[in-house]
């Protein structure tokens, strides 16, 4: 039995499973989504879906498919409908929930299907517009015009709409959107904004459309916050199925946590953004820079942090690290004792920034995630000159006492960048006997760095470099110091 409208009253009750009720399959219209992508069916989708079920929302998605790869045969065949299988851990408690999502209405093609996207704009409900079209995606073509039959791009295919619903409603203020970009770049919404207006202009548009633009539509910068790994491995698929007694094509796993920062100051939208009110994870604020902090500093850093950390004491997954005591400890120290201390000030209070603490160990525990620390190396160095660098220079507009803990991250990082350059032009490491490849842009600055040999000298050169930091941090009070103590505990030592 497929997922589908004619099968939902099919489907048997069962504690972990969430079905829709049969009115929640015919609500109206009220979004537009470019991407048909698992973080927007993972998310956004997610909270709408919630809020739909509370009774709040009452509204549906049309998901736009914006490129011309795989296919929307599953969604038609599925009437939109597919299971959230939500697992992890949440405050200190194993998850396992499935819920069936009822929140997309149909799936279009913009190279197919482009007349009916435009025939959305005329529907005075649809007054949200949300996009994951990869950081890639956000980027202006100068060559998309109004007229195009779509527009290449999506900032193209964004004003192209927005242009026709300009048209048909008369530039009416009422007739204005909110655009939820979910792309991970920082201020989203200005960075889509500034490009429509670009686009705008070299499109010739009159001032009346761009001063509609600017007043009536509010572009919303958002964060995004979920592990979304999409559908479950094959075996793993196939038992859920079993157990639920449906086939879905279009199923996916989510983790527990989840955060939809929004920013916005108009009151207009945070009452259109009904569903704001149903879960904690959505949060609509003048100012969602705190957020922001929380996640880079709290959920990020101490991830580059410890990955070298982690992977020179034999952990493949950050899932099988957070088992191991020590390592736990470690990481635990590294949080609460010395970046909690750095972040508290006017923006985030000490209680704040403790309870995503611990949410965030949940999350770096979760038992359904395979976590790879290398896949968290990949382009180690800016992570930490982005990520940890101010956290450190922070400490020491507070303390002159090195940051242990950080020291250990840039220890273990310096020596997870050692490497030999291969035939192949490759970077390539060891660790315990097995060679793994450097994917990061300044893996040859750090092999020059290693040429110099004595671990003394490679120490100092690597803090120092400034084109890698914007800094010189080995003039850091006793932080060169720790780092090479940090090297000595780790070469010949085994625990932490």
């Amino acid at each position: 039995m497929l997922l589908a409208k004619e099968n939902i009253g099919k489907i048997g009750t069962r504690p972990d499973l969430v079905i829709p009720q049969k009115h929640l399959l015919h609500l109206p219209e009220r979004v537009l989504a470019f991407g048909t992508g698992v973080l927007l069916r993972g998310l956004p989708n997610y909270f709408i879906d919630k809020a739909n079920r509370s009774g709040v929302f009452n509204g549906r998605i049309v998901v736009v498919k914006s490129t011309d790869k795989g296919s929307t045969d599953a969604f038609a065949q599925q009437d939109g409908l597919y299971t959230v299988c939500v697992r992890g851990i949440e405050e200190g408690k194993q998850v396992d929930q499935k819920v069936i999502n009822s929140s997309i209405s149909r799936v279009v093609s913009a190279s197919t299907d482009w007349d009916q996207i435009l025939a959305c704009a005329a529907n005075l409900d649809i007054n949200i517009i949300m996009s994951n079209a990869t950081e890639a995606g956000i980027k202006l073509v100068k060559e998309d015009r109004l007229t195009d039959s779509p527009p290449s791009s999506f900032p193209g295919k964004l004003l192209a709409y927005l242009y026709e619903r300009y048209k048909v409603f008369k530039g009416s203020i009422e007739s204005g959107v909110v655009i939820l970009p979910t792309e991970l770049i920082p201020d989203n919404g200005k960075v889509v904004k500034n490009i429509l207006l670009e686009l705008a202009a070299l499109n010739n548009c009159d001032q009346n459309f761009i001063s509609w633009l600017v007043e009536a539509n509010d572009f919303c910068s958002t964060l995004v916050d979920r592990i979304v790994p999409g559908a479950l491995p094959k075996e793993e698929h196939k038992l859920v199925e079993e157990q639920l007694g449906y086939e879905d094509q279009l199923m996916i796993m989510a983790e527990p946590y989840r955060l939809w920062a929004i920013e916005t100051s108009r009151q207009r939208t945070k009452d259109i953004l009904s569903f704001a009110v149903v879960d904690e994870g959505v949060v609509v604020a003048r100012n969602i820079n705190k957020h922001r902090e929380l996640k880079i500093r709290l959920l990020n850093a101490p991830h580059t942090l410890s990955c070298a950390v982690a992977l020179s004491r034999g952990f493949a997954t950050v899932r099988q690290a957070m088992e191991n005591t020590e390592f736990k400890s470690f990481i635990s120290e590294l949080m609460y004792n010395e970046i909690i201390p750095i972040l508290v000030g006017a923006e985030i209070t000490e209680p704040e920034a403790r309870a995503f603490a611990e949410k965030v160990l949940d999350r770096f525990a979760n038992p359904f995630l395979a976590h790879e620390w290398m896949s968290i190396s990949a382009q180690y160095t800016s992570k930490m000159g982005m990520r940890n660098v101010p956290l450190l220079l922070n400490h020491y507009k507070k303390s002159y006492i090195a940051p242990k803990c950080i020291a250990m991250g840039f220890a273990a990082y310096i020596l997870f960048m050692k490497s030999v350059l291969n035939v192949d032009g490759k970077y390539i490491g060891k660790i315990g006997g097995k060679e793994y490849q450097i994917v990061d842009d300044k893996a040859s600055i750090l092999n020059k760095h290693w040429e110099k040999g004595e671990i003394s000298k490679v120490t100092y050169s690597v803090l120092s470099d400034q084109t890698l930091w914007n800094t010189d941090l080995s003039i850091l009070p006793d932080f060169k110091k720790a780092v090479l103590d940090a090297i000595e505990f780790i070469n010949r030592d085994k625990s932490l």
